[in-house]
């Protein structure tokens, strides 16, 4: 994930998704959003499967939140497989 310069503002974008057969909507700098890209790719998963993991592994935190926990413990400790 690359850096912003102090001060600069970052893009959120609402996106609809449906996670397992339930509609919600997540709220992400695209960066983050290009992050779960990468990680479901590297996963060999779409990013639909990545998202219903992350839900489950994050029970009790809102779907934008939890992949924003997730992505962050990927880089903490890269050698988990869920991220958590």
């Amino acid at each position: 994930m690359m850096a912003r310069p102090f001060g600069a503002r970052s893009s959120i974008k609402k996106r609809s998704v449906v996670i397992g057969g339930r509609k919600t909507s997540v709220s992400l700098e695209n960066e983050f959003w290009a992050e779960v890209q990468n990680l479901a790719r590297s996963r060999g998963q779409s990013v639909v499967q990545f998202l219903a993991d992350v839900v489950k592994s994050y029970e009790g935190h809102n779907v934008s939140s939890a992949l924003r926990l997730s992505v962050l413990g990927h880089y903490r400790n890269p050698g988990q497989a869920d991220g958590s």
